[in-house]
């Protein structure tokens, strides 16, 4: 399996309480936090509800 690489870029505050419980899920609780995870598509999916405060890159 591929993985990917996903960095919270900007803060958890003021964001719905949805999108920080999906951050915390993936690992992802502070500015610069990063994580390596497998891109399935329940990842992916966790991804695109907070795609607007993370950036994702493809793990060689």
């Amino acid at each position: 399996m591929a993985k990917i690489k996903i960095t919270l870029t900007k803060s958890l505050i003021g964001c719905l309480d949805k999108q920080i419980a999906t951050a915390h899920s993936l690992g992802l609780r502070r500015i610069g936090d990063t994580t390596v995870q497998e891109n399935v598509p329940t990842t992916a999916g966790k991804v695109t509800v907070i795609k607007h405060l993370v950036t994702v890159e493809e793990e060689a």
